[in-house]
């Protein structure tokens, strides 16, 4: 086993495992929030690498080689969906059907107005 200080050497190490024998590598995460250590292991059963640190800053770091290798693993790519523009409040109320009350009158709330959740009530003990 053999620990590899550098992150990029890792992620380059780790894709190529990946690349050279795909139906036996097997992908390990190990997290020890104690210590608050993050522990990455690649192996194929006849070489394996491993990464370990105390930093948090790796964690962006370490999302990205996993949607990398899950990628791989998925034999797919994965494409950024556009987003959808969100439509003003005010135009989605222009467009929808409201019905006016006539001047002078205030409308008529129905059901509960307090948006309250009812609690429960306890059973009495025997």
């Amino acid at each position: 086993m053999v620990y590899i200080n550098s992150w990029q050497e890792y992620q380059d190490a780790a894709e190529a495992l990946y690349q050279k024998s795909p139906f036996k590598t097997r992908y390990c995460v190990k997290w020890k929030s104690s210590e608050g250590k993050l522990v990455l292991k690649i192996t194929d059963d006849l070489s394996c690498i491993k990464f370990k640190t105390y930093s948090s800053i790796f964690l962006n770091r370490f999302e990205a080689l996993n949607l990398s290798l899950m990628e791989k693993m998925q034999n797919r790519t994965v494409t950024p969906t556009p987003s959808q523009p969100h439509e003003p409040i005010a135009s989605a109320a222009r467009d929808s059907p409201t019905t006016t009350a006539p001047a002078g009158t205030t409308p008529a709330l129905s059901g509960s107005t307090s948006g309250g959740v009812k609690k429960k009530k306890a059973k009495k003990k025997k």
